[in-house]
């Protein structure tokens, strides 16, 4: 089945499949408000009925699951494409240059919530296998699909529906593309992901603020309570001081040192895509940190008074979330219990919340199918992709490689500069067009592995 017609049918039918995924822009799927998920499911079934392909919308404890299979024969390979239709909200609208659910072209790039996270590289999935069908009639290989609506929310039930679901399942590559390419646009070959914990803390002091001058100094401030427990959970060069806390980190071997040294480093770049101009890291240290180590990060502080001008309290309250970005071998669960024995030890008044976690995962460089996969994202992109150990973020990447016990594979079809998560999220247009290209090369490769 040669792909060059199969390109010339994506360059042919560039507006329509741009059209086709602003359907899916124009209808908001927040999962964390509930808002749209169920109406942008129903649209994405209806999208992906209409290519041929056989569709089952599986309920969880959540969101339901959308799931779609092309079986040509069980001869062939078969492939499992996994993606997203939910999203993050779209606050603060105010940074919007155009409404959030209207997607809008500006400098050859689309601008609009989830463009880039993960609708429009969910849909060059889609589109290729669109492609193939309509150029040959046929695919070179058995493809499924899992579409989830709950993954910008820790994706709580896809573990369970992947363990319910093993033998419909059953693939022998999984297939993700999310997350932006390198500063540099040079393709990417992703063999795993971080995992994550998400944690609340909250203190309380009096039942109500007080003044912090008629109650100064006989009123607890719980500010401060969550500023010193902090002070005993990280030092000064950023090493986290939790008992136990890197007991299972496993340092990497030479050939996945290998890997990080062969990645490409633009120092100014990644000043320029992370908005920090006084980033200062070599390259080894700047992948290591980014895929190899985990981190404790502030993700957010609330307490008191934060409008303009003065207002002299002692606050009530203080709230605290922070997420850990966890390695190969750590446990979120056991990194769970060792942050609870450190806040009952140096602040047993503190609440603390689990808000969810992720696994970390990882896919050995040295399996043929890695091999395969790199060849064809060369093939589509004319140019070596950068194979690197993990993605500095999240994914449940770990229900596949953990639970289906099956190879796991990130190649990201988003710009650097996306802006995931935040206002103005975009998408190259020559970015979406080259993904289903690059999905079209990954489906003939596979076709033609043994």
């Amino acid at each position: 089945m040669g792909l060059e017609k199969v390109y010339e049918y994506v360059g042919m039918n560039r507006d329509a499949f741009l059209e086709q995924l602003f359907v899916l822009l124009r209808q908001p799927s927040i999962s964390a408000q509930n808002f749209g998920v169920a109406e942008c499911k129903d649209l994405l079934v209806d999208i992906i009925k209409g290519i041929g392909m056989s569709v089952e919308v599986i309920q969880t404890k959540g969101h339901p699951v959308i799931y779609a299979e092309q079986i040509s024969s069980p001869e062939k390979n078969t492939v499992l494409f996994y993606g997203h239709y939910d999203v993050q909200p779209p606050d603060p609208l105010e940074e919007w240059i155009s409404p959030p659910f209207e997607p809008a072209i500006r400098d050859g790039k689309i601008f609009a919530r989830g463009v880039g996270d993960n609708k429009g590289q969910l849909m060059a999935q889609v589109l290729a296998v669109k492609s193939f069908l309509d150029v040959h009639g046929e695919l070179p290989v058995n493809v499924r699909f899992v579409f989830e609506g709950e993954e910008e929310t820790g994706s709580p039930n896809i573990a369970s529906f992947v363990a319910a679901h093993k033998e419909k399942l059953k693939t022998d590559l999984v297939y993700t593309s999310d997350g932006p390419l390198d500063a540099s646009g040079t393709p990417m070959v992703l063999l795993g992901v971080r995992g994550i914990l998400y944690v609340e803390l909250t203190a309380y002091g009096a039942k109500w603020d007080n003044h912090s001058g008629n109650k100064g100094g006989i009123v607890p401030n719980p500010a401060w309570t969550l500023v010193d427990l902090l002070g005993t959970m990280r030092d000064k060069d950023g090493s986290v001081l939790i008992e136990g806390f890197y007991d299972d980190v496993q340092e990497p071997d030479e050939q996945i040192l290998a890997l990080i040294k062969a990645l490409p480093f633009d120092k100014e770049g990644i000043r320029e895509t992370v908005g920090y101009d006084a980033f200062d890291m070599d390259s080894e240290t700047y992948y290591r940190k980014l895929t190899l180590d985990p981190t404790f990060n502030i993700a957010g502080f609330t307490s008191g008074y934060g409008g303009e001008g003065p207002k002299t309290i002692i606050p009530h309250k203080a709230t605290l979330k922070a997420d850990f970005r966890l390695v190969v071998n750590q446990d979120p669960n056991d990194i769970y219990e060792k942050f609870l024995a450190h806040v009952k030890k140096h602040a047993p008044e503190v609440e603390v919340k689990n808000l969810g976690s992720m696994q970390p995962s990882r896919t050995s460089p040295d399996l043929d199918v890695v091999k395969v996969v790199a060849e064809a994202v060369r093939d589509a992109y004319g140019t070596e992709p950068i194979i690197q150990p993990s993605l500095g973020g999240s994914l449940p990447d770990y229900v596949w490689t953990k639970i289906l016990r099956v190879p796991s594979i990130i190649v990201p079809y988003a710009n650097a500069d996306e802006n995931n998560h935040s206002p103005n999220e975009n998408l190259e247009i020559d970015k979406f067009l080259n993904g289903i290209r690059c999905t079209c090369s990954v489906l003939a490769a596979l076709g033609e592995k043994e």
